[in-house]
């Protein structure tokens, strides 16, 4: 476990749902339902933190979410009880899933891999627990390829890392340097907030 990134997500989860913002919630909601509708199977759900996500699940799914954060998930506990399906959390570092191989049909992340702190192996990790041909399923922020707002980001990093997520990962070159098939790259703002649907290889 990665007592460090622990702490920093344990501190944050008091004012999360102030941090995140419920204008920004409301934006991508119809991008997060678009995704999230296509849940089927055995799910697993990286980082479920407060719950904010759970309002736009589908209903009656049965879900494995994880979290770092033992303060996160006691903050969505209201959340994951008022589920119509069911939600099965537990505290768990990305880096080291305590699941079978090729244990699930699909992973969902949701503004995730700009904070995992070794963002290839924590993707590699996801792809041994998925099935082959299993899909990956992503909403994340990014860094972005422009001036101006490259340099603003990498600037931003060295503040935001500290407290929370970085704010220039380069998500997509990522999970296909953990080994992913991407099938698709949508993007909803600029080049940084987007969705990115993968594979996991079948050979």
């Amino acid at each position: 476990m990665d007592l460090a990134t622990q702490k920093k997500w344990d501190k944050a989860a008091p004012t999360f749902d102030l941090m995140a913002g419920k204008g920004a919630e409301e934006r991508w909601e119809p991008f997060k339902r678009e995704l999230f509708s296509t849940m089927q199977g055995n799910v697993l759900f990286l980082a479920l933190g407060t719950g904010l996500d759970i309002p736009f699940f589908p209903t009656g799914q049965t879900i494995q979410a994880i979290d770092i954060s033992p303060a996160m998930l006691e903050q969505a506990r209201d959340r994951v009880a008022n589920y119509d399906g069911e939600i099965n959390v537990s505290v768990m570092d990305v880096h080291n899933l305590d699941f079978e191989d090729n244990s699930f049909d699909q992973i969902f992340t949701s503004c995730t891999f700009c904070s995992v702190p070794d963002p290839v192996n924590g993707l590699k990790s996801l792809k041994r627990v998925l099935k082959p041909g299993g899909e990956l399923l992503m909403f994340e922020h990014t860094g972005s390829r422009y001036y101006p707002f490259k340099l603003m980001m990498d600037l931003m990093t060295l503040v935001s890392r500290r407290i929370g997520p970085d704010m220039n990962r380069p998500t997509v070159d990522n999970v296909r340097a953990a080994g992913f098939d991407i099938t698709e790259v949508n993007h909803i703002f600029l080049d940084v907030v987007k969705t990115i649907r993968a594979t996991k290889p079948v050979t």
